[in-house]
Protein backbone atom coordinates (compact mmCIF):
# COMPACT_ATOMS: atom_id res chain seq x y z
CA UNK A 1 0.00 0.00 0.00
CA UNK A 2 2.94 2.33 0.55
CA UNK A 3 3.83 1.94 -2.81
CA UNK A 4 0.48 2.81 -4.32
CA UNK A 5 0.43 5.68 -1.91
CA UNK A 6 4.20 6.85 -3.13
CA UNK A 7 3.33 6.47 -6.79
CA UNK A 8 0.16 8.29 -5.96
CA UNK A 9 2.07 11.35 -5.13
CA UNK A 10 4.40 10.66 -8.09
CA UNK A 11 1.74 11.14 -10.28
CA UNK A 12 0.75 14.39 -7.85
CA UNK A 13 4.04 15.71 -8.77
CA UNK A 14 4.13 15.16 -12.23
CA UNK A 15 0.60 16.59 -12.79
CA UNK A 16 1.69 20.04 -10.79
CA UNK A 17 4.94 19.94 -13.31
CA UNK A 18 2.59 20.20 -16.33
CA UNK A 19 0.26 22.62 -14.75
CA UNK A 20 2.90 25.16 -14.40
CA UNK A 21 3.75 25.75 -17.60
CA UNK A 22 0.08 27.85 -17.60
CA UNK A 23 -0.58 28.31 -13.57
CA UNK A 24 1.79 30.50 -11.83
CA UNK A 25 1.27 28.63 -8.28
CA UNK A 26 1.87 25.81 -9.79
CA UNK A 27 4.96 27.35 -11.03
CA UNK A 28 5.91 28.52 -7.83
CA UNK A 29 5.56 25.10 -5.76
CA UNK A 30 7.82 23.82 -8.85
CA UNK A 31 10.69 26.92 -8.54
CA UNK A 32 10.66 26.95 -4.54
CA UNK A 33 11.67 23.50 -4.38
CA UNK A 34 15.22 23.27 -6.85
CA UNK A 35 17.70 22.71 -5.06
CA UNK A 36 15.77 22.73 -2.19
CA UNK A 37 18.39 20.31 -0.51
CA UNK A 38 21.28 22.33 -0.96
CA UNK A 39 19.51 25.37 -0.16
CA UNK A 40 18.81 23.43 3.42
CA UNK A 41 21.93 22.50 4.06
CA UNK A 42 23.81 25.75 3.61
CA UNK A 43 21.10 27.40 5.67
CA UNK A 44 22.08 24.74 8.78
CA UNK A 45 25.61 24.70 8.13
CA UNK A 46 26.41 26.38 11.24
CA UNK A 47 23.28 25.50 13.56
CA UNK A 48 24.27 23.68 16.95
CA UNK A 49 20.94 24.13 18.46
CA UNK A 50 18.26 21.42 18.49
CA UNK A 51 15.05 22.34 15.70
CA UNK A 52 11.93 21.91 16.03
CA UNK A 53 10.05 21.04 12.59
CA UNK A 54 6.67 23.06 11.95
CA UNK A 55 4.51 22.10 9.21
CA UNK A 56 1.65 23.66 7.61
CA UNK A 57 -0.49 23.23 4.23
CA UNK A 58 -0.76 27.07 3.60
CA UNK A 59 -1.56 30.20 5.09
CA UNK A 60 -4.84 29.07 6.77
CA UNK A 61 -2.89 26.14 8.41
CA UNK A 62 0.30 28.51 9.75
CA UNK A 63 -2.25 30.50 11.61
CA UNK A 64 -3.21 27.39 13.72
CA UNK A 65 0.78 27.10 13.75
CA UNK A 66 1.52 30.40 14.83
CA UNK A 67 0.23 30.16 18.83
CA UNK A 68 2.24 26.81 19.37
CA UNK A 69 5.37 28.09 17.60
CA UNK A 70 5.06 31.24 19.90
CA UNK A 71 4.61 29.34 23.33
CA UNK A 72 6.92 26.56 22.44
CA UNK A 73 9.39 29.50 21.96
CA UNK A 74 8.48 30.68 24.96
CA UNK A 75 9.30 27.60 27.23
CA UNK A 76 12.33 26.07 24.83
CA UNK A 77 14.01 28.90 24.11
CA UNK A 78 16.89 27.22 23.11
CA UNK A 79 15.57 25.21 20.09
CA UNK A 80 15.62 26.61 16.52
CA UNK A 81 12.21 27.17 14.32
CA UNK A 82 12.01 24.92 11.32
CA UNK A 83 9.26 25.76 9.15
CA UNK A 84 7.66 24.41 6.04
CA UNK A 85 5.03 25.09 3.39
CA UNK A 86 3.38 23.27 1.45
CA UNK A 87 1.29 25.64 -0.75
CA UNK A 88 2.80 28.63 -2.40
CA UNK A 89 0.17 30.80 -0.66
CA UNK A 90 1.53 29.76 2.17
CA UNK A 91 5.28 30.07 1.64
CA UNK A 92 4.71 33.07 -0.27
CA UNK A 93 3.05 35.30 2.25
CA UNK A 94 5.18 33.88 5.50
CA UNK A 95 8.55 32.97 4.27
CA UNK A 96 9.64 35.99 6.77
CA UNK A 97 7.91 34.90 9.36
CA UNK A 98 10.10 36.62 12.13
CA UNK A 99 9.49 34.09 14.54
CA UNK A 100 10.86 31.54 12.56
CA UNK A 101 14.49 30.75 12.54
CA UNK A 102 14.38 28.99 8.85
CA UNK A 103 11.26 28.85 6.20
CA UNK A 104 11.03 26.10 3.23
CA UNK A 105 8.84 24.38 1.11
CA UNK A 106 8.43 20.53 1.87
CA UNK A 107 9.77 18.59 -0.55
CA UNK A 108 7.36 15.88 -2.13
CA UNK A 109 6.40 13.23 -0.14
CA UNK A 110 7.93 10.36 -1.30
CA UNK A 111 10.13 8.11 0.77
CA UNK A 112 13.03 8.81 -0.71
CA UNK A 113 12.76 12.30 -0.20
CA UNK A 114 11.14 12.08 3.51
CA UNK A 115 14.75 10.42 4.54
CA UNK A 116 16.80 12.72 2.99
CA UNK A 117 14.76 15.55 4.47
CA UNK A 118 14.99 14.58 7.84
CA UNK A 119 18.39 13.29 7.79
CA UNK A 120 19.13 17.00 6.29
CA UNK A 121 17.48 18.81 9.19
CA UNK A 122 17.69 16.19 12.19
CA UNK A 123 14.42 18.05 14.09
CA UNK A 124 14.10 16.95 17.85
CA UNK A 125 10.14 17.05 17.14
CA UNK A 126 7.76 17.26 14.87
CA UNK A 127 4.46 19.00 14.53
CA UNK A 128 1.56 18.82 11.75
CA UNK A 129 -1.33 20.81 12.13
CA UNK A 130 -4.96 19.70 11.56
CA UNK A 131 -5.53 17.79 8.32
CA UNK A 132 -2.04 17.74 6.34
CA UNK A 133 -0.81 14.14 6.44
CA UNK A 134 2.59 13.11 5.09
CA UNK A 135 2.67 9.63 5.50
CA UNK A 136 6.06 8.82 4.23
CA UNK A 137 7.52 11.75 6.43
CA UNK A 138 5.46 10.25 9.67
CA UNK A 139 6.70 6.82 9.02
CA UNK A 140 10.75 8.17 8.59
CA UNK A 141 9.76 10.07 12.22
CA UNK A 142 8.28 7.21 13.79
CA UNK A 143 10.63 4.61 12.64
CA UNK A 144 13.30 7.27 14.06
CA UNK A 145 11.72 7.81 16.90
CA UNK A 146 11.62 11.56 16.74
CA UNK A 147 8.09 12.59 18.72
CA UNK A 148 5.39 13.53 16.06
CA UNK A 149 2.91 15.82 17.51
CA UNK A 150 -0.70 16.58 15.56
CA UNK A 151 -2.61 19.45 16.84
CA UNK A 152 -6.34 21.36 15.66
CA UNK A 153 -7.62 18.38 14.65
CA UNK A 154 -11.12 17.09 13.39
CA UNK A 155 -12.16 13.31 12.62
CA UNK A 156 -15.34 12.65 11.43
CA UNK A 157 -16.63 9.15 10.49
CA UNK A 158 -16.99 9.94 7.05
CA UNK A 159 -13.43 10.82 6.39
CA UNK A 160 -11.23 7.66 4.34
CA UNK A 161 -9.55 7.14 7.55
CA UNK A 162 -12.92 5.26 8.39
CA UNK A 163 -13.99 3.67 5.18
CA UNK A 164 -13.43 -0.08 4.31
CA UNK A 165 -10.47 1.16 2.09
CA UNK A 166 -8.77 3.28 4.56
CA UNK A 167 -7.18 1.10 6.93
CA UNK A 168 -3.77 1.32 5.72
CA UNK A 169 -4.21 5.24 6.27
CA UNK A 170 -5.91 4.91 9.57
CA UNK A 171 -2.82 2.50 10.84
CA UNK A 172 -0.49 5.58 10.00
CA UNK A 173 -2.00 7.79 12.52
CA UNK A 174 -0.21 5.59 14.91
CA UNK A 175 3.18 7.44 13.85
CA UNK A 176 2.21 10.39 16.07
CA UNK A 177 3.10 10.35 19.15
CA UNK A 178 0.06 12.55 20.02
CA UNK A 179 -2.78 13.83 18.60
CA UNK A 180 -4.66 16.71 19.72
CA UNK A 181 -7.96 17.32 18.44
CA UNK A 182 -10.96 19.95 18.56
CA UNK A 183 -13.68 17.83 20.53
CA UNK A 184 -14.70 14.92 22.53
CA UNK A 185 -16.64 13.35 19.28
CA UNK A 186 -12.69 13.05 17.30
CA UNK A 187 -11.30 11.59 20.24
CA UNK A 188 -13.83 8.93 20.64
CA UNK A 189 -13.55 8.07 16.84
CA UNK A 190 -9.95 7.53 17.30
CA UNK A 191 -10.24 5.35 20.31
CA UNK A 192 -12.85 3.26 18.43
CA UNK A 193 -9.88 2.41 16.47
CA UNK A 194 -7.35 1.66 19.14
CA UNK A 195 -5.47 4.92 18.91
CA UNK A 196 -5.47 6.39 22.46
CA UNK A 197 -2.39 9.16 22.58
CA UNK A 198 -4.94 11.83 22.08
CA UNK A 199 -6.48 14.34 23.89
CA UNK A 200 -9.27 17.09 23.70
CA UNK A 201 -7.35 20.68 23.79
CA UNK A 202 -9.38 22.53 21.54
CA UNK A 203 -8.78 25.12 18.51
CA UNK A 204 -5.66 26.93 18.11
CA UNK A 205 -6.64 29.55 16.87
CA UNK A 206 -8.95 30.59 19.63
CA UNK A 207 -5.24 31.68 20.88
CA UNK A 208 -4.01 33.30 17.80
CA UNK A 209 -7.00 35.63 17.26
CA UNK A 210 -7.16 36.86 20.99
CA UNK A 211 -3.24 37.69 20.33
CA UNK A 212 -4.07 39.32 17.20
CA UNK A 213 -6.93 41.47 19.37
CA UNK A 214 -4.58 42.18 22.13
CA UNK A 215 -2.02 43.75 19.23
CA UNK A 216 -4.54 45.49 17.18
CA UNK A 217 -3.30 47.90 14.61
CA UNK A 218 -4.95 51.54 14.25
CA UNK A 219 -5.78 53.03 10.73
CA UNK A 220 -6.25 56.81 10.90
CA UNK A 221 -8.26 56.84 7.39
CA UNK A 222 -10.55 54.04 8.53
CA UNK A 223 -11.47 55.55 11.71
CA UNK A 224 -11.80 58.99 9.77
CA UNK A 225 -14.21 56.87 7.44
CA UNK A 226 -15.75 55.16 10.30
CA UNK A 227 -16.43 58.70 12.82
CA UNK A 228 -19.93 57.60 15.04
CA UNK A 229 -21.36 55.38 12.24
CA UNK A 230 -22.06 51.69 12.64
CA UNK A 231 -20.15 49.62 10.59
CA UNK A 232 -21.36 46.46 8.60
CA UNK A 233 -17.60 44.68 7.76
CA UNK A 234 -17.68 42.61 5.02
CA UNK A 235 -14.51 40.34 5.56
CA UNK A 236 -13.21 37.57 2.64
CA UNK A 237 -15.66 38.92 0.25
CA UNK A 238 -16.87 37.26 -2.80
CA UNK A 239 -19.44 38.27 -5.30
CA UNK A 240 -22.41 36.85 -4.18
CA UNK A 241 -21.68 38.34 -1.21
CA UNK A 242 -20.87 41.78 -2.38
CA UNK A 243 -24.25 41.58 -4.05
CA UNK A 244 -26.34 40.64 -1.06
CA UNK A 245 -23.94 43.47 1.07
CA UNK A 246 -25.30 45.82 -1.87
CA UNK A 247 -29.01 45.26 -2.29
CA UNK A 248 -29.17 45.62 1.92
CA UNK A 249 -27.20 48.83 1.72
CA UNK A 250 -29.45 50.04 -1.04
CA UNK A 251 -32.67 49.45 1.41
CA UNK A 252 -31.59 50.49 4.47
CA UNK A 253 -32.95 53.55 5.83
CA UNK A 254 -30.22 53.82 9.27
CA UNK A 255 -28.57 57.10 8.17
CA UNK A 256 -25.40 56.16 10.47
CA UNK A 257 -24.84 52.64 8.91
CA UNK A 258 -21.88 52.38 6.87
CA UNK A 259 -20.06 49.44 5.03
CA UNK A 260 -16.33 48.16 5.09
CA UNK A 261 -15.61 45.85 2.37
CA UNK A 262 -12.68 43.33 2.43
CA UNK A 263 -13.22 41.27 -0.65
CA UNK A 264 -11.11 37.65 -0.58
CA UNK A 265 -9.40 38.88 -3.92
CA UNK A 266 -8.03 42.62 -4.51
CA UNK A 267 -6.75 41.79 -8.04
CA UNK A 268 -7.58 44.83 -10.42
CA UNK A 269 -10.95 43.03 -11.90
CA UNK A 270 -12.35 42.21 -8.85
CA UNK A 271 -12.05 46.02 -7.05
CA UNK A 272 -13.59 47.42 -10.13
CA UNK A 273 -16.67 45.07 -10.30
CA UNK A 274 -17.23 46.60 -6.63
CA UNK A 275 -16.42 50.15 -7.62
CA UNK A 276 -19.16 49.53 -10.35
CA UNK A 277 -21.70 47.53 -8.18
CA UNK A 278 -21.61 49.77 -5.94
CA UNK A 279 -21.11 53.56 -7.64
CA UNK A 280 -20.61 56.83 -6.34
CA UNK A 281 -21.34 56.07 -2.60
CA UNK A 282 -17.96 54.18 -2.58
CA UNK A 283 -14.09 54.97 -1.77
CA UNK A 284 -11.20 52.78 -2.73
CA UNK A 285 -8.83 52.48 0.77
CA UNK A 286 -5.92 53.44 -1.88
CA UNK A 287 -7.57 56.68 -2.84
CA UNK A 288 -7.99 58.44 0.54
CA UNK A 289 -5.09 60.60 0.63
CA UNK A 290 -7.66 63.36 2.69
CA UNK A 291 -10.80 63.90 5.05
CA UNK A 292 -12.31 65.44 1.78
CA UNK A 293 -12.03 62.51 0.02
CA UNK A 294 -14.89 60.53 2.27
CA UNK A 295 -17.38 63.05 1.80
CA UNK A 296 -21.09 61.35 1.80
CA UNK A 297 -19.58 58.27 0.80
CA UNK A 298 -21.01 55.00 2.47
CA UNK A 299 -18.90 52.20 1.29
CA UNK A 300 -15.15 51.92 1.80
CA UNK A 301 -13.36 48.91 -0.32
CA UNK A 302 -10.53 47.72 0.90
CA UNK A 303 -8.31 47.57 -1.73
CA UNK A 304 -4.89 45.78 0.06
CA UNK A 305 -3.75 42.53 2.13
CA UNK A 306 -3.23 42.30 5.82
CA UNK A 307 -5.47 44.81 7.35
CA UNK A 308 -8.71 42.62 7.97
CA UNK A 309 -7.71 41.06 11.17
CA UNK A 310 -7.55 44.33 13.06
CA UNK A 311 -10.56 45.92 10.94
CA UNK A 312 -12.76 43.98 12.93
CA UNK A 313 -12.21 46.68 15.77
CA UNK A 314 -14.39 49.19 13.62
CA UNK A 315 -17.65 46.83 12.91
CA UNK A 316 -20.73 46.92 14.80
CA UNK A 317 -21.47 43.48 12.80
CA UNK A 318 -19.29 41.09 10.53
CA UNK A 319 -20.55 39.61 7.27
CA UNK A 320 -18.05 36.80 6.78
CA UNK A 321 -17.26 35.89 3.34
CA UNK A 322 -16.93 32.68 1.22
CA UNK A 323 -20.45 30.82 2.55
CA UNK A 324 -22.26 30.78 -1.16
CA UNK A 325 -18.67 29.22 -2.49
CA UNK A 326 -16.87 26.41 -1.01
CA UNK A 327 -17.12 27.55 2.51
CA UNK A 328 -16.85 30.20 4.75
CA UNK A 329 -13.73 32.23 5.79
CA UNK A 330 -12.08 32.68 9.36
CA UNK A 331 -15.42 34.09 11.47
CA UNK A 332 -12.72 33.84 14.95
CA UNK A 333 -11.14 36.96 14.33
CA UNK A 334 -14.74 39.21 14.53
CA UNK A 335 -15.58 36.72 17.52
CA UNK A 336 -12.26 38.01 19.32
CA UNK A 337 -13.96 41.37 19.48
CA UNK A 338 -16.97 40.44 20.45
CA UNK A 339 -19.06 41.05 16.62
CA UNK A 340 -21.86 39.33 15.87
CA UNK A 341 -21.41 37.45 12.35
CA UNK A 342 -23.09 36.45 9.73
CA UNK A 343 -22.71 34.33 6.56
CA UNK A 344 -23.87 32.06 4.20
CA UNK A 345 -25.16 28.58 3.87
CA UNK A 346 -22.00 26.95 3.59
CA UNK A 347 -20.50 26.83 6.81
CA UNK A 348 -21.27 23.05 7.95
CA UNK A 349 -17.55 21.56 8.56
CA UNK A 350 -16.81 24.65 10.74
CA UNK A 351 -17.19 24.03 14.16
CA UNK A 352 -16.63 27.73 15.35
CA UNK A 353 -19.41 28.36 13.01
CA UNK A 354 -22.15 25.66 13.87
CA UNK A 355 -20.96 26.75 17.67
CA UNK A 356 -21.94 30.32 17.37
CA UNK A 357 -25.14 29.77 15.53
CA UNK A 358 -26.70 27.65 18.45
CA UNK A 359 -25.55 30.25 20.99
CA UNK A 360 -27.21 33.23 18.75
CA UNK A 361 -24.32 34.82 18.61
CA UNK A 362 -24.44 34.02 14.80
CA UNK A 363 -26.28 33.83 11.73
CA UNK A 364 -26.45 32.08 8.60
CA UNK A 365 -28.54 34.29 5.38
CA UNK A 366 -29.40 32.53 2.59
CA UNK A 367 -31.19 35.53 0.40
CA UNK A 368 -31.72 39.06 0.30
CA UNK A 369 -34.62 38.89 3.02
CA UNK A 370 -32.71 36.74 5.45
CA UNK A 371 -29.46 39.16 5.51
CA UNK A 372 -32.09 42.15 5.94
CA UNK A 373 -33.65 39.89 9.00
CA UNK A 374 -30.02 39.05 10.88
CA UNK A 375 -28.96 42.38 10.37
CA UNK A 376 -31.97 44.60 11.59
CA UNK A 377 -32.33 42.36 14.51
CA UNK A 378 -29.16 43.90 15.66
CA UNK A 379 -29.47 47.14 14.28
CA UNK A 380 -32.74 47.61 15.26
CA UNK A 381 -32.48 46.74 18.79
CA UNK A 382 -29.57 47.64 21.20
CA UNK A 383 -30.47 44.66 23.87
CA UNK A 384 -30.32 41.51 20.95
CA UNK A 385 -26.77 43.32 19.88
CA UNK A 386 -25.36 43.43 23.50
CA UNK A 387 -26.79 39.59 23.98
CA UNK A 388 -25.33 38.36 20.57
CA UNK A 389 -22.06 40.37 21.07
CA UNK A 390 -21.54 38.97 24.88
CA UNK A 391 -22.30 35.51 23.27
CA UNK A 392 -19.52 36.33 20.76
CA UNK A 393 -16.55 37.09 23.57
CA UNK A 394 -17.82 34.66 26.04
CA UNK A 395 -17.37 31.78 23.48
CA UNK A 396 -13.56 32.83 22.63
CA UNK A 397 -12.57 33.41 25.78
CA UNK A 398 -13.81 29.76 27.19
CA UNK A 399 -12.07 28.21 23.46
CA UNK A 400 -8.67 29.74 24.42
CA UNK A 401 -5.51 27.71 25.82
CA UNK A 402 -5.30 25.12 23.82
CA UNK A 403 -1.17 25.98 22.97
CA UNK A 404 -0.89 25.66 26.72
CA UNK A 405 -2.55 22.07 26.81
CA UNK A 406 -0.34 21.16 24.03
CA UNK A 407 2.88 21.92 26.27
CA UNK A 408 1.84 20.43 29.26
CA UNK A 409 1.69 17.18 27.09
CA UNK A 410 4.93 17.98 25.36
CA UNK A 411 6.71 17.81 28.96
CA UNK A 412 5.95 14.00 29.22
CA UNK A 413 7.09 13.46 25.84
Amino acid sequence: MRYLYTLGILCYGLAIKIASLFNIKAKQWIAGRKGIYNSIAEKLSDNQSPIAWFHSSSLGEFEQCRPVIDTFKEKYPDYKIFVTFFSPSGYEVRKNYPKADYVFYLPLDTMANAKKFIDIVNPKIAFFVKYDFWFNYMNVLHQRAIPTILFSSIFRPNQYFFKWYGRWFCRQLNAFSHIFVQNEESKQLLASRGLSSCSVAGDTRFDQVVRIAAMVKRFEKVEAFVGNSRVILGGSTWEPDERFLKNFMDGCTASDVKLVLAPHEIHASHIAYIVKLFGNTCVKYSEIDSVDDLGGKKVLIIDNIGMLSSLYQYAYVAYIGGGFGKGIHNILEALAFGKPVCFGPRYEKFKEAKDIVAMHGGVSISDDDTLTVALSEWLDSTENYMQAAQVCRKYVESNKGTSDKIMNVLTNL
